[in-house]
């Protein structure tokens, strides 16, 4: 075995690089629009909080319908194929918002440079609203129609190329990328919204993925076919196989059955899978879409200044380097305590799901004691919380499920994830605004106003995983393989 590991290759984790530049792509992208919208998009378009809440929930319905479908069609179409058309409807549909504004001008029939001009609460400035809306809910949907393919074929390269024990962390490193991406944002996308406009950080920023489609193109390949895959690495890739023919004898033929999409519903383990994305996606996504105009209308903290854009860096620096070590601790559940994969996740989770605590002490903190840096902080431990979560509750799949299903089901999850999400966005938007409105007529635990508004969302997103897990083990109270027919 010694000799063995020596002459092992390595390739499965030059994958796993792949995979966390994609997913980094794939935020940075998401987070444009919430990183120009208080300071440039929101002035130039006369949006209000519930219009802004209206895309977000529109881009999070839309990707969950998409999700619905983007597993089966990369297990239909193959990882190599899949996932290089996923990302290029998503990068074109990223550099697709730079033209909103002219798209609005043209329409609305006001010059471009007009738009912020325009007298507030006026019918051009309502014209221009609706308008500009509409424009950014179609390049929202192409975006999320992209998107929506990115984990599950993620998720099946890595059930492709890791034996069990090594997934979750193989997936807490790619889903990192998530982190990182949130965490490079606010440094690169401000700056080059103030120098160039918030046009063409759309367009950078999306162009991205063009050249990551080059790489992925040539590098990857099916472990049995791949070039760069030697046998040592190929055995300790399929370690699995004999254990898991033991448990259920037609496993190794059963892995190459394609299931219906209507199928998959029928399973507890998918039910199981489902619940912990619901509950628990919408939060990560409010902190992604929500933190920054959070930190400006709080604490006169926008992006566009430096105390802005390292409040945001601080919060997913704690992300990223707390979230990794969030796919270890199942390994070692699994090599020290003897635990069998799923068992050891679920452990993890349950450790992980108490994180989100953290963000019932955000608002208090932060206005008891008038800094932004609580927040910050709280909620970045929170964050991390739900990655760690996340990572772990992804490779359940893979231990429930054949291969030939993985991106199936975690579309299914991911669907129901956005829709959570789609819940929380809206929700969120027009709670804000209606707080806003009706001022020190709207209390909520001591706090009024908008500050109520965003301790009541704090509140809803400290217990959502606790209430998710509970649910998980419910349905799925052990370590239980899907058996194909």
């Amino acid at each position: 075995m010694s000799t063995q590991k020596k002459l092992m290759t390595n390739w499965r984790w030059w994958l796993c690089s792949l995979l966390f530049v994609a997913t980094t792509v794939n935020y940075l992208d998401r987070q444009v629009l919430s990183l120009t919208y208080e300071n440039f998009i929101k002035p130039e378009f006369h949006w209000t909080d519930a219009n802004y809440g209206t895309i977000t929930a529109f881009f999070s319905i839309f990707y969950a319908i998409a999700c619905l479908f983007a597993g089966k069609f990369v297990d239909w179409m193959g990882t190599k194929k899949g996932y290089i058309i996923a990302i290029g409807v998503w990068s074109a549909g990223a550099c697709l918002h730079a033209a909103c504004g002219w798209a609005t001008g043209l329409i609305v029939g006001e010059d471009l440079a007009a738009l912020k001009g325009v007298e507030v609460a006026s019918n051009v400035a309502l014209a221009i609203s609706t308008t500009s809306v509409y424009l950014f809910l179609l390049c929202r949907g192409i975006l999320a129609l992209g998107e929506a393919g990115n984990f599950p074929a993620a998720i099946k390269v890595t059930a492709e190329y890791f034996p069990k024990k090594d997934r979750a962390f193989a997936t807490s490193i790619f889903n990192a990328g998530a982190s990182v991406g949130a965490l490079a944002a606010p440094l690169c996308i401000p700056p080059l919204a103030v120098k160039f406009g918030w046009e063409l950080a759309f367009i950078i920023i999306g162009g991205l993925g063009f050249i990551w489609m080059f790489f992925w193109a040539f590098m990857y390949d099916k472990p049995e076919k791949s070039k760069h895959v030697n046998a040592a690495e190929l055995e300790y890739i399929h370690q699995d196989d004999a254990a898991d023919a033991a448990i259920t004898p037609a496993a190794p033929a059963a892995e190459e059955k394609q299931v219906s999409l209507l199928k998959c519903f029928t399973f507890k383990q998918t039910w199981a899978f489902i619940t912990g994305k619901f509950f628990t996606d919408g939060v990560w996504w409010f902190f992604l879409f929500w933190a920054p105009s959070y930190f400006s209308n709080q604490f006169d903290a926008p992006v566009t200044k430096p105390l802005g854009q390292w409040l945001i860096f601080t919060l997913y620096l704690i992300v990223t380097v707390v979230s990794i070590g969030g796919g270890y601790l199942p390994k070692i559940f699994v090599d020290k305590k003897g635990m069998n994969p799923y068992a050891g996740r679920m452990r993890a989770m349950l450790i992980f799901a108490f994180f989100p605590l953290c963000a019932l002490l955000a608002q208090p903190l932060g206005m008891h004691f008038n800094t932004p840096w609580w927040p910050a902080v709280l909620i970045g431990l929170a964050a991390a919380g739900h990655q760690a979560w996340s990572a772990n509750l992804f490779s359940t799949i893979g231990d429930m499920f054949p291969k030939s299903t993985i991106a199936t089901v975690t579309g299914i999850g991911a669907m129901a994830g956005g829709v959570g999400s789609m819940f929380i966005q809206k929700i969120a938007g027009n709670l804000f605004t209606y707080a806003e409105n009706a001022g020190s007529a709207f209390r909520f635990l001591g706090f009024e106003g908008k500050p109520a508004g965003y301790f009541v969302m704090f509140c809803f997103c400290g217990v959502a995983y606790i209430i998710a897990w509970s649910i998980m083990k419910t349905l799925a109270p052990k370590y239980k393989p899907i058996e194909l027919k």
